[in-house]
């Protein structure tokens, strides 16, 4: 299988989250959060922070709004149905909290052949709106051959 080796490097369009405290709650409930940070703005505030707590994993649904794009760029050339999610790695540097405006700059690292599979390799830069670093994602996807 063919993997074209000339598109690392290339980064995709920005793209920029609001972060609703709706949506944390959704969230948290959805993925079975206990925690009152994700929940009760009165005990987040206690804490020390101006608002929700989003639960680290949430960075899957600002974060990934970048890349999927990049998942079907046709310069990348991911046969699609043939993709599987390999790995996929985060790397906290702030929490994100509700009413922040998170954007995210997704980058193709890697691109290679090994054993007849193509395995692609993203990362994902998001940060708030004081410039800060969120978080730094690194998505592996595989590609089997015909």
């Amino acid at each position: 299988m063919p993997v074209n080796t000339s598109v690392v490097g290339k980064e995709f369009p920005r793209d920029t989250y609001a972060i609703g405290r709706e949506k944390i709650r959704e969230y948290a409930a959805a993925v079975g959060e206990s925690n009152p940070l994700h929940f009760d703005l009165e005990t987040a505030r206690a804490a020390g922070y101006a608002d929700l707590v989003a639960p680290p994993m949430f960075a899957v649904v600002y974060a990934g709004r970048a890349v999927i794009p990049a998942l079907f760029d046709p310069e990348v050339g991911i046969d699609f149905k043939r993709m599987v999610h390999g790995a996929q790695e985060f790397h906290w540097d702030q929490l994100a909290i509700a009413g922040d405006e998170i954007t995210t700059q997704a980058k193709l690292v890697s691109a290679q052949e090994k054993g007849g599979l193509g395995f692609y390799v993203f990362e994902s830069t998001s940060t708030n709106q004081r410039g800060e670093t969120v978080v730094t994602g690194t998505w592996t996807n595989i590609v089997r051959g015909e």
